[in-house]
């Protein structure tokens, strides 16, 4: 019998595995969903780009050891398992991430996203103008 109501784990590809310095994050947005993407340096991982208190970007946070703080009021949140340590209570999300080919990849369940959908996550770094440098 076949359980239909198990999700579908679907892997999009994010940035270029040395797009994001160690121990910095980046706003990554696949259609409306938006991540935080992090460089631990031994790997990197995917949350709610919203903190739980007042929707602070944690892209923009600070890194310390295995959590963030949020830029806005300094809440902690745990990246491994996206639950708050300090200034409040709440959680956010985390996907799993992966390398392959020099790629991170992030992990949503079909639930997350259209079914169907096979475009990457796009970054909101632009790395053509990073390559080719400024030409204004």
């Amino acid at each position: 019998m076949n359980d239909t109501s198990q999700t579908e784990t679907r892997w999009y590809e994010a940035v270029p595995e040395g797009a994001i310095p160690v121990r910095e994050g980046r706003r990554v947005i696949f259609k409306d969903h938006q991540i935080a993407l992090f460089n631990l340096g031994d790997r990197f991982i995917a949350v709610d780009n919203r903190c739980p208190h007042r929707q602070g970007p944690l892209a923009d946070g600070i890194i310390a050891g295995h959590a963030v703080f949020c830029p806005l009021h300094n809440w902690k949140i745990g990246l491994e398992n996206g639950c708050v340590l300090a200034g409040g209570e709440g959680k956010v999300k985390v996907y799993p991430t992966k390398i392959a080919n020099h790629r991170v990849y992030v992990a949503f369940d079909s639930g997350d996203v259209h079914k169907g959908d096979t475009l990457p996550l796009q970054s909101n770094v632009n790395f053509k103008e990073m390559l080719e440098g400024d030409s204004a």
